[in-house]
């Protein structure tokens, strides 16, 4: 059974995000053996300049690559300039995962800045949810609804149509 763990920057705020998020993991451990790592979010100023984005994306860059380690692990960067795919593709860039032997596939969401160019280098695939801007807060459901998507896919599951 493939490890899939979803490591994000921050937490979740609202009582409905953490709801939805819960129920996407239950609906998950029939496929896999899901875990969500939260990491602590920098503390910036309103306004914080360049500088002092770079600086937090490192912080939390380091944090990311301790987790990220590991010979059997397919990482997976969520970030604007990565690749958009559909359900279907990703469902089989997920089915490939397990076939080439790795144990482990490791999801990066970043903060609300993104994610250092470290932490980028270190995956093995750059992915973009799409070309419109959502809500950092609800990133998180939506990758795990589609990972949910792509293992019923994988599965012949009715919940994709």
């Amino acid at each position: 059974m493939l490890n899939v763990n979803l490591i994000v920057v921050g937490k979740l705020k609202e009582s409905y995000l953490r709801e939805a998020c819960a129920e996407y993991v239950k609906r998950l451990n029939a496929f896999c053996k899901i875990k969500i790592t939260e990491l602590p979010e920098s503390r910036l100023p309103d306004s914080p300049s360049e500088k002092e984005i770079g600086t937090a994306l490192a912080g939390e860059g380091k944090a990311i690559a301790a987790i990220l380690a590991g010979k059997d692990c397919y990482n997976i960067a969520m970030c604007i300039e990565g690749k958009q795919l559909s359900s279907e593709k990703l469902a089989e860039k997920i089915g490939k995962i397990s076939v080439e032997g790795k144990s482990t596939l490791n999801i990066v969401i970043g903060s609300s800045h993104g994610i250092s160019e470290d932490v980028k280098k270190l995956s093995d695939f750059r992915l973009s949810m799409s070309e419109m801007t959502f809500p950092h807060q609800l990133a998180r459901v939506m990758v795990l609804e589609q990972v949910y998507r792509a293992f019923q896919i994988l599965n012949g599951g009715k919940y994709h149509k």
